[in-house]
This record gives C-alpha cells, sequence and structure tokens, in this order.
C-alpha cells in the first residue's frame, strides 16, 4: 500500500504542476534528432517496467523504430484508452502505440499504419460456470467489457440484433482487472483480446474461452490526422515492411509471445499453487544466489522448479539430487559439498548455468544465449551443439533458439544420431525442459507486474494527463 500510494502522490503531485499550462502540439515533421513521442497503455503486452527497465512489444518496437530514425523517444502513458484516444486526438503524441484494433470508428478519427500483428475478440468465463456457446446465450449475462475499446463498438453492433444483451464497462487500461473480476466471480464474462488473454491466462489459469465473438483483426499503430501526419505514416509502414522481411517482427513476437505456445493451463495452475505454498519460504534464498551469480532471480526461480518443484530434499531414479538436481560428478566439479542442503545447491546450479552461458559462442545473443544454455543444463554442451550443427546443415540459424529446438528431437532419431559428433540424445526432453522454465519464468514476470504498475492520479474520475517521463526518463 504504501509504494502504491507513493507512486500515487508523486503522480499528483507531478499533474499539479501541470494545471494552468497550456498542453503544446505534439505533432510535427520529424528528423533526425527530434523527439517521438508516443502515447501507449500500460500492460502486459504494450509497455511495463521489468525491475527498472522498460520493455513491452509495443514499446520495444516503437523503439527500433526510433533508433533506425535517429530520433530520442518519449513515453506518455494513459490510465484507460479512453484517454489514450483522446490524448492522440488533441495532439499530445506523433503515434498511439498500444495494441490498438483496427475499427471503423478509430479509422473515422485517425490515420492508421498498416497492421502488424492480428488478434481476436473472445468471451472468457471461468471453468465449471455457464458456458455461453452463441451469440444469444451473452444476453442477460453480466459481461464486463473495456471502456473505449474495440469490444465496445462490437457489443453495440451484436445488440442490434440481440436487445436483452447488456454489458459493463470497466475504465481501465488493461484486461487484468477484468479477468480478475470473472475470477473472483463479481462478473460472469469477459470480453478480451486473443493476444492478451493468452498471455495472461497464465496468471488466471481457471478462465477459458467460450467462443469467439469476431474474426481477426488487425493491430495498428494509429496518428493523429494533421500535417506531416502522412509523411510519418508512409515512414512507418516502411519500417514495419522491413522489419517483417528481416525478422525483426518474428524476433520480437518470439522475445514476448513465444512461450504462450507451451503452456498448460494444468501446469499454469499448479505453479500459481506452489507459487503461492512453497516460493515464499525460498524467495529471498533464491534472490540472494541469483544476485551473486547476475541472474535474474526469477530465472533461477523457473529452473529449481522445473528441477526439483523447489524441493531441497529432491531425488531421480538417476540419481541426481537437491534444489537443482546435480550429479555426483558435476557437484564435484563445482564445489557442492551437500546436494541436499538448499544454498549450496543453488549456488552449484547458478555457477553451472553461467559457466554454460560463458561457454557458448560470443555471438549468440539474449535471449537465445540463455535458452541454449538452459538446453545444455539438461543434455550437455555436446549435444547442444550437435543441434546446432544440425540447425545448420538444415539450413536454419544455429545462433537463433527456435531454430535450434526444432533439431533437439532428431538427436534420438535412429537415422539421424548416428551421424552427429556426441550421438544420442534424450532432446524432446530438454526441448521440453526450456519450455517449461520459459513458461514458469514468463509467469513470474507477469506476476511482478503489478508492483512496477504507474499508478493514475488519486483521483482517477478526473484524470489530468501527464507525461509519465517526467518521473522515469526514457530517453534513448
Amino acid at each position: 500500500m504504501l509504494k502504491r500510494l507513493t507512486k500515487n502522490i508523486a503522480a499528483f503531485a507531478f499533474c499539479a504542476v501541470l494545471i494552468g499550462c497550456s498542453q503544446e502540439m505534439a505533432f510535427d515533421q520529424l528528423s533526425p534528432g527530434d523527439e517521438l513521442i508516443v502515447v501507449t497503455r500500460n500492460s502486459p503486452t504494450t509497455y511495463f517496467f521489468d525491475g527498472d527497465e522498460a520493455t513491452g512489444f509495443e514499446y520495444e518496437l516503437v523503439k527500433q523504430y526510433a533508433e533506425t530514425r535517429d530520433l530520442s523517444l518519449r513515453v506518455k502513458v494513459a490510465f484507460t484508452l479512453e484517454e489514450l484516444i483522446g490524448m492522440l486526438g488533441d495532439g499530445e503524441g506523433h503515434i498511439a502505440a498500444a495494441g490498438l484494433t483496427l475499427t471503423s470508428e478509430r479509422d473515422s478519427q485517425f490515420l492508421a499504419t498498416n497492421s502488424y500483428l492480428t488478434q481476436q475478440p473472445l468471451v472468457v468465463y471461468k471453468s465449471g460456470m455457464l458456458r455461453p456457446r452463441t451469440l444469444a446465450n451473452l444476453q442477460n449475462r453480466d459481461i464486463v467489457a473495456l471502456a473505449g475499446s474495440s469490444h465496445v463498438e462490437l457489443l453495440t453492433e451484436i445488440k442490434t440484433e440481440f436487445p436483452d444483451l447488456r454489458w459493463r464497462e470497466i475504465r481501465a487500461a488493461d484486461t487484468l482487472e477484468l479477468m480478475q473480476q470473472v475470477t473472483e466471480e463479481k462478473a460472469e464474462l469477459a470480453i478480451i483480446d486473443s493476444v492478451e488473454f493468452r498471455i495472461q491466462q497464465r496468471l488466471f489459469p481457471r478462465l477459458v474461452t467460450a467462443m469467439e465473438l469476431d474474426g481477426e483483426d488487425g493491430i495498428v499503430w494509429y496518428l493523429p490526422d494533421k500535417p506531416g501526419a502522412r509523411t510519418l505514416l508512409e515512414d512507418i509502414n516502411g519500417f514495419l515492411a522491413q522489419a517483417t522481411e528481416n525478422g525483426t517482427l518474428e524476433a520480437l513476437k518470439e522475445r514476448h509471445f513465444g512461450s504462450i505456445e507451451f503452456a498448460s493451463r494444468i501446469s499454469s495452475f499448479t505453479f500459481q499453487r506452489k507459487v503461492r505454498s512453497e516460493l515464499p519460504q525460498w524467495q529471498a534464498l533464491i534472490e540472494e544466489v541469483a544476485s551473486e551469480y547476475q541472474l535474474d532471480w526469477r530465472l533461477l526461480a523457473a529452473v529449481s522448479y522445473q528441477e526439483s518443484h523447489w524441493n531441497p530434499k529432491a531425488k531421480s531414479p538417476t540419481g541426481v539430487r537437491g534444489m537443482m538436481m546435480i550429479t555426483q560428478n558435476t557437484a564435484k566439479d563445482l564445489g557442492v559439498k551437500n546436494r541436499l542442503d538448499a544454498r549450496e545447491s543453488l549456488r552449484g546450479g547458478a555457477r553451472f548455468l553461467k559457466n554454460l552461458m560463458r561457454r557458448l559462442p560470443i555471438d549468440i545473443d539474449e535471449p537465445h544465449r540463455t535458452w541454449m544454455a538452459l538446453a545444455a543444463y539438461n543434455i550437455g554442451m555436446g549435444h547442444l551443439e550437435d543441434a546446432r550443427v544440425l540447425a545448420e546443415r538444415a539450413g536454419l540459424d544455429p545462433h537463433r533458439w527456435q531454430d535450434v529446438r526444432e533439431q533437439l528431437p532428431k538427436l534420438q532419431n535412429p537415422d539421424i544420431y548416428p551421424t552427429t559428433r556426441y550421438g544420442f540424445a534424450r532432446g524432446k526432453e530438454a526441448l521440453t525442459y526450456v519450455d517449461n522454465i520459459r513458461h514458469y519464468y514468463s509467469m513470474l514476470q507477469l506476476r511482478s507486474m503489478p508492483d512496477n504498475k504507474m499508478q493514475p492520479p488519486l483521483h482517477a474520475d478526473d484524470l489530468l494527463k501527464f507525461d509519465t517521463t517526467d518521473l522515469l526518463p526514457l530517453t534513448l
């Protein structure tokens, strides 16, 4: 509460400074060295702080655009979708990059870029409750949707055919509140975009899709329809086309959404339960050890959960033991005297993982380096190198995790593994091992979001628009 209150007071104090000051029109034709002002919203799919570092798919994409055009970047955060649209309409930003769906109503007000992602509106409900299967089933149900969203437009259209359709509009910037309401049975149904739902479902594993409301819609950036905007629009479309062709867009999708593909509702539910029941007694120790070895504590927590479910006495049939399930030989090499001591085991595992990361070729970038090191943690560096060789033979990139991942199952194919240097390995197991860790790691990242979310001013019903970068500088 104190942290949230402090953030609110800081935001309110800054807003007070702005009272009586006119908003300068932000839109102008841009040249190298100028400032690009972007309006966005705070959510896991757009823009948030991971510790002290700004991240998010939309943020990183617009950041790359700014860098390629030699522009500095300033971010303005809206606390509701309605506020975001209002800020753009008032000319307070050059671009709204906020995971916005292309709609006819928005097109009538603003200029839209070419689509770079697609998403679909979903009706979600809590498993075990009454599931709607048709549009008619939505009538007389307690439905929540984000105020100012494309979903409100869609529901308004549906209501012309089904007059008993009702919904409540929630003033927020992301769908976490909607999912929380359905989970706590404060609402029966929520309308949520597929991209956001797939990411955030891991925090709410009891929520499932009831039905799809419409076909896939494009996600775009919007620009105010002002002088000079069409020139900027053409340049942005050129950047998006190039980002698609050179793999930049795919790399960002893999980084931010890649772990969704392998998420399991059952494993998510079990992990959430373990996070509540088991992690609190180990988190301080995991954070301490991770800091010693310059690792993200959430990554170390995810690895130790995958290895032992945070059980320091764990033992496998093959003889590996402890929190990080270290073999006797590896323990000896790492100087671990007691594998059943949680601190020793975590230190040994962290040291081993860092060693593997250092041994990989220097030109393998993050996050590919981490995922490959984790695969080597499971099957050994030699077998990982075999998978990288197979990727190269197939004309793929041995520096890219997804390409190497495709080759891992081949290490147990009798037609292929005899051609490798180190022979047979349980490649499918290593693939699943890394997928699981990525899934748990991303869940822990999502769990930390509420602590890092910017809070609206104290008087939320009378939001004053303010530039969060004056509180948290983000100039590149």
